[in-house]
């Protein structure tokens, strides 16, 4: 049956797309928001790269939601799974053994050590999301080790629980502080506005290793936990770590004792053409996160790839940390369909074949067009257009995390976009190019031209 036909389709839920909003608007608390002030969509259905809400409006999801339906919106293979697995098994607890959970432990580990030497990431812990994951592997690596600080870019977005908006270094931390004590933040690499005044790449590689040394140095590198790092930074800019930096980290986590945390809940399967970001660079971490693109957010998942170093250490000590829902295996039968599916249709590859042969020329082509993208930067179906009002002086199209009237370029860039009917990520002055890792070249050019349409818009505001 066809769900084109939306009054035929009704079965559980006995309601219209039509009293969804009011309903919304009476009961829903969403997140990051003034509840007065938003007004959401309503969305009624999804295929592939694209969404449609009550009234048939179709939009081109060039942001994956949250960067994480990287697989694409209602996958029948993954759908399928879904629904084989609701006919055998809704839940059960953690404590038991199942086979969904236990292929779904199987095949992460499995995908993680793809071109790795001898990878020993052997074990899962399975959380709800990333931001669980996150506390979990902090959690994981103060015990093995026994120290407390823990090492994080100021340039990141580690989830919003008490520790993992701690670890965050937006904004999005201020009204939560103080968080989780011992956390100490450092500045990252980012050519384009480098902390260090470098002037290359590789400089700008040495800066940053120096800087984390020094901070090593005074913050006593003998009380580091851990250091945990978005391998490839995703909300706070899309930031690719420059050739050598990874491997620098993994240095000095050896040297001292200290474990190394990929946190790749955005940038993993696929989004960065690759199973994980780190295998780009051949760095085993000691700890994994990982969420979205796991199974794309069809059920919600996340969890911890664990070395077997720190496994180890809880083999006859108890480790302190459970979830109702760990490993529910409606979540792990779509995470197993999920990572079948992306080998038998070579999603990884075509992920990155995107990322270089489509999306890298495009976007050099607008920043060609429009003197307001300072900068385009990425890899896989990660990328972000930095928008500026003066190219020589690098000034950024609005304050850093403007609002209100500060704003107005890029919101009036937003609406743009959306009212052609393309749908964005933005964040601070930068626009983000996230679509799903299984659009078409077509989509991609599709979004990249309107895109270009809008872009005249900020192209206004430039100064220089």
């Amino acid at each position: 049956m066809s769900c084109d036909n939306y009054d035929a389709c009704m079965t559980a839920l006995d309601t219209h797309p039509a009293d969804a909003f009011a309903s919304d608007r009476a009961h829903v608390f969403h997140s990051w928001s003034a509840q007065g002030a938003i007004n959401p969509l309503v969305v009624t259905r999804a295929q592939g790269s694209y969404f449609w809400t009550e009234d048939g409006t179709r939009y081109l999801d060039f942001s994956s939601q949250l960067m994480n339906v990287n697989i694409g919106h209602q996958h029948p293979k993954l759908v399928a799974a879904i629904k084989e697995q609701v006919d055998r098994l809704c839940t059960i607890a953690p404590f038991h053994a199942n086979d969904a959970r236990s292929e779904a432990a199987r095949l992460i580990t499995e995908v993680a050590g793809t071109g790795l030497t001898n990878s020993d990431l052997n074990m899962v812990f399975f959380t709800n999301g990333g931001a669980e994951a996150t506390e979990n592997a902090v959690r994981m690596a103060r015990l093995h080790t026994n120290r407390h600080k823990i090492l994080n870019h100021y340039r990141s977005y580690h989830g919003a629980t008490n520790g993992a908006i701690t670890l965050t270094g937006d904004p999005r931390r201020w009204p939560s502080e103080p968080g989780m004590p011992g956390v100490v933040k450092f500045w990252g690499p980012y050519p384009y506005r480098s902390a260090f005044h470098s002037t290359s790449e590789a400089q700008e590689c040495e800066r940053a290793l120096q800087h984390l040394d020094d901070t090593l140095m005074v913050e006593g590198a003998h009380t580091v936990a851990a250091i945990i790092i978005e391998t490839v930074v995703g909300t706070n800019g899309i930031l690719v770590p420059p050739d050598g930096y990874l491997q620098g980290i993994r240095e000095r986590c050896d040297r001292h004792g200290i474990m190394l945390i990929c946190d790749e809940v955005m940038a993993g399967f696929g989004r960065c053409g690759e199973w994980f970001a780190f295998q780009k660079w051949g760095v085993q971490p000691d700890l994994v996160c990982f969420a979205k693109g796991i199974n794309s957010g069809y059920v919600p998942l996340g969890g911890v790839v664990i070395s077997d170093k720190i496994s180890a250490t809880f083999r006859d000590r108890v480790y302190p940390g459970g979830l109702t829902y760990s490993g529910h295996p409606l979540a792990c039968a779509s995470a197993v369909a999920s990572i079948n599916i992306f080998k038998e249709e070579g999603i990884i590859e075509h992920a990155r074949s995107l990322g270089a042969d489509v999306i890298a020329p495009g976007l050099e082509k607008l920043k060609a067009n429009h003197p307001s993208v300072g900068d385009v930067r990425g890899m896989g179906v990660f990328w972000a257009i930095e928008l500026v009002k003066n190219r020589t002086t690098r000034e950024p199209m609005v304050p850093f995390n403007a609002a209100g009237a500060d704003a107005k370029p890029m919101q009036e860039l937003l609406a743009a976009c959306k009212a052609r009917k393309l749908w964005p990520f933005t964040h601070f002055n930068r626009l983000h190019v996230t679509p799903p890792c299984t659009s078409s070249v077509d989509e991609i050019e599709e979004g990249l031209a309107i895109l270009d349409e809008c872009l005249t818009i900020t192209d206004q505001y430039y100064t220089g």
